[in-house]
């Protein structure tokens, strides 16, 4: 076999297991993402109508169990709660990809973890030098530090891209090491004063969940009590209540016992995914995306050193982070690119990631609780986001063509078996 034969192809055809699961995802995110910028879309009308006043009105309305530490507004309670719905899937997800996927061993794990990291690390880097120079607060510094997948997903299916499994898996891991990302430095960076005691029941909740997946118990009676108890009590504590999400996707079982159709985590993965989706995440985003644009508020987006640091983070950090480390791991693991793509394509796939919604949003108000300061940071995050998707539809729909041609031989069934015939050919195993 030749030296050039036995370098790993980047971006090459999947496995055809990964595919159906990576499908199986991206297809409700899709969805989900259009739900969501349908969201943003009334938000922003909502919130710059003549009914702004109502919709401050509801999003401020409190309710809950004052008695339990539980009386929150509407607002607090999509960031608090519902968004812990999002990380346990977020967290099934990882779980998924460290036991199964990409992430299973460190030679596929190499290039999605360095892209990921360079994608965090240089946008970061960028807002720190953007609010230094201007004299700002770097408290910012971790807000365009994520990807949103769902609204990625949106995008394409707005602008009718046919992107190839591939590359829509590398966009998918990306998103998965970047929610990890921002889970650790919620719980390390934006912890309030902890109590012990409810933090100490917490971790007791979560070795509880432990222990019923360990021997096998079955019931949702057992798990949903649990999971809602283990959250109130991290809520608490003071960490932020979404780190109980992922702790608890994170914890369930991904592999499957003999006789079982679906591992638990898949289970509920399979339950849980479509309301992340599909209601979760949209009704943070009505509650979030929610601010006054005006004139002046978007010359602060272009004039203060946070927003700007945003929105310079977002787009070319993004861009710089993923390209540069996605190159650099390639050169590194003497990988090579799938003939068929060019580096144009990971170019577009970069700056597709520069669309940091939902987390960005939840991060930029744990970084500035002053409501005039969040509000600038809000509209950066949906200007930032903005350019980046116009960038990124530019650059993907101009190799439209070859995606499209990619695709369809990925899809193509001619034998009606369920299976592409691409994995039928001895070329297909030689890629794999």
């Amino acid at each position: 076999m030749t030296q050039s034969r036995s370098r790993k192809v980047i971006f090459g055809l999947l496995p055809w297991p990964e595919r159906q699961a990576v499908a199986e995802a991206l297809r409700t995110e899709t969805v989900g993402g259009l739900v969501l910028l349908a969201a943003a879309v009334v938000a922003l009308a909502w919130a710059n109508s003549p009914w702004s006043a109502a919709y401050e009105s509801v999003r401020d309305f409190h309710f809950g169990i004052p008695a339990l530490g539980l009386d929150l507004s509407v607002a607090h309670w999509t960031a608090d709660g519902l968004l812990a719905v999002f990380f346990l899937v977020a967290g099934i997800e990882l779980k998924r990809e460290l036991v199964v996927g990409e992430l299973r061993t460190p030679a596929t794990a190499a290039l999605p973890v360095i892209a990921a990291v360079c994608g965090m690390a240089v946008p970061a880097a960028l807002y720190a030098l953007t609010a230094a120079a201007g004299g700002g607060s770097l408290d910012g510094w971790a807000v365009p530090m994520a990807t949103d997948i769902a609204f990625a997903l949106a995008v394409l299916a707005v602008i009718s891209t046919h992107l190839p499994s591939a590359l829509r898996a590398f966009l998918l891991t990306l998103a998965v090491v970047d929610d990890l990302g921002a889970i650790l430095i919620i719980a390390i960076f934006f912890t309030s004063d902890l109590n012990f005691w409810a933090l100490a029941g917490a971790f007791a909740g979560l070795v509880l969940f432990y222990a019923l997946q360990r021997f096998r118990v079955r019931g949702w009676w057992w798990y949903v009590p649990l999971g809602v108890a283990t959250w109130a009590l991290m809520y608490n504590s003071g960490v932020h209540a979404t780190v109980a999400g992922v702790a608890i996707g994170l914890i369930l079982r991904t592999t499957r016992d003999k006789g079982e159709e679906q591992s638990p985590a898949a289970r509920v993965s399979h339950l849980v995914h479509p309301f992340s989706a599909g209601v979760a995440v949209p009704l943070f985003a009505l509650f979030a995306a929610g601010v006054a644009i005006s004139g002046s508020a978007l010359g602060h987006v272009f004039t203060d050193p946070e927003p700007l640091g945003v929105v310079i983070g977002l787009v070319a950090g993004k861009i710089l982070g993923i390209f540069l480390g996605t190159y650099l791991a390639a050169r590194f693991t003497r990988a090579q690119l799938n003939p068929e793509l060019a580096w144009a394509d990971v170019l577009g796939l970069a700056t597709l990631a520069g669309i940091g919604f939902t987390v960005a949003l939840l991060i930029g108000e744990l970084a500035f609780p002053d409501p005039a300061e969040g509000e600038h940071v809000k509209a950066a995050v949906l200007v930032g986001s903005l350019i980046a998707a116009v960038l990124a539809a530019v650059l993907l729909r101009r190799r439209n063509r070859i995606y499209r041609r990619l695709w369809e031989e990925e899809e193509r069934d001619e034998d009606a078996d369920g299976i592409p015939d691409i994995y039928r050919t001895e070329s297909a195993g030689s890629d794999r």
